[in-house]
């Protein structure tokens, strides 16, 4: 059978990797993909790119070509709309409504379900006058969290520390319009303090299946310094989710969200990602939403799943999610983003990409921001790479990691030397 993987990043490489490797399947399709899923190791899996980004296309395209079914990754085609253009024509895929994905598409939304459903989260107002925004800042004090009401693709959230960068933060969403019709709004939240964990699951609209603890880093440079970014690595399990906290993350968000968006009428299908943050007496809190998976999170998570991932994406739409139990390799996996010169502000693209090695038993990398221009391998993106090391200890996964980075070269290349240190 023909699989769909929509999108073109990291997480979707390692989603279209792992689904190759089903025996029921005979070809993964990524729309549009990247230089990863172009390679020839690709190629042998059955991994194929298709050139096309248009919603309506690709539901065409699934339907002449009867893809089995659409696996979908990124957000802006979820808040698109596109899993209830796929419904529409009978298709089978998996992800949120356009409604449903506004968990995720508007912070008010989530906050105010958050509210309406007694789910732990930080105490918050939703401003867009710009005078009342300042006052309420003033009220407040710093530290203070700051974030652009719509999709901002990960980078509309500023914490800021002090007065000036809390001001200057409201300035930039709400009268310089730098992240446009994203910022028309601005939700501000207190600052929460504690460690933050991903706690993903897969979701049927009754159901849910969890999949393997992770941890990512945000920041740009080694010990959490520098600009917030998409992530700059990840590892799978995470020591801080202990069985009690994930229990508790269970039973007080996931299981509340599931059953509250189903009593709301968006019955919720399709990844749900909790940015969980883990105060030191063991309490959770919601930080946010996302209804889809984590990256760089999917790849250190993709390389420890050893069950076959197209059964459990079938039972999600058959709505049995219940029936499904996943198995994970006992090991660590930890995922180090290799990310172009000058990113997160103006990342550069075109540079030569040489070095990757092989995949092997204990290491992968996945590709995001990478393109091929007449057989050469080049940056064209922010994040470039997330190379995957697996190991028994944290160490050795770690180790395992960077061996491999050190191998791959291109121009301006940023990585971070901590990955996972908060596990070591």
């Amino acid at each position: 059978m023909k699989i769909l993987v929509v999108g073109s990043g990291g997480r979707e490489h390692a989603l279209a990797w792992k689904l190759a490797q089903s025996p029921k399947v005979q070809k993964v399709f990524v729309a549009p993909g990247n230089g990863g899923t172009a390679t020839a190791a690709a190629k042998n899996m059955g991994i194929e790119n298709l050139a096309v980004t248009d919603l309506q296309e690709l539901a065409n395209f699934a339907q002449t070509e009867q893809i089995h079914l659409t696996v979908v990754g990124p957000e802006a085609p979820l808040a698109g709309g596109i899993v209830d253009i796929f419904r529409s024509k009978g298709l089978r895929v998996f992800g949120p409504t356009q409604q449903a994905a506004q968990l995720e598409s508007s912070k008010d939304f989530a906050k105010a379900f958050m509210k309406r459903h007694h789910i732990p989260t930080a105490e918050y107002q939703t401003f867009s006058d710009i005078k009342e925004a300042h006052a309420y800042i003033d009220q407040k004090g710093a530290p203070i969290v700051i974030k652009a009401d719509g999709l901002a693709a990960g980078k509309g959230v500023v914490v800021a520390m002090t007065l000036e960068e809390a001001h200057g933060a409201i300035d930039m969403m709400l009268s310089d319009n730098k992240l446009g019709d994203a910022g028309a709004r601005v939700v501000i939240e207190e600052f929460l303090t504690g460690e933050e964990a991903s706690f993903i699951v897969m979701v049927d609209g009754h159901h849910v299946l969890t999949l393997a603890t992770s941890q990512d880093h945000k920041r740009l440079l080694d010990a959490d310094q520098g600009p917030n970014t998409g992530g700059m690595g990840a590892y799978s399990p995470a020591p801080v989710v202990t069985p009690e906290i994930h229990a508790r993350a269970l039973r007080e968000i996931i299981m509340p969200t599931v059953k509250g968006m189903a009593a709301d009428g968006i019955p919720f299908t399709g990844f749900l990602y909790a940015g969980l943050m883990i105060s030191e007496d063991g309490k959770v809190k919601t930080l946010e939403f996302n209804c889809r998976m984590g990256d760089p999170e999917t790849q250190p998570i993709m390389s420890r799943m050893k069950s076959d991932f197209l059964v459990a994406l079938d039972a999600a739409v058959d709505g049995k999610l219940d029936q499904v139990e996943l198995e994970w390799d006992p090991r660590i996996a930890l995922g180090v983003v290799m990310a172009a010169h000058n990113y997160p502000e103006t990342p550069r693209k075109g540079d030569a990409i040489t070095g990757i090695p092989d995949d092997g038993p204990d290491h992968v990398t996945f590709h995001a921001g990478t393109s091929m221009d007449n057989g050469a391998l080049k940056t064209s993106g922010g994040r470039v790479l997330c190379v995957v090391g697996l190991d028994h200890t944290t160490r050795g996964a770690q180790q395992k990691a960077y061996a491999i980075v050190d191998q791959i070269k291109f121009d301006g290349a940023q990585f971070r030397r901590d990955i996972g240190y908060r596990a070591l």
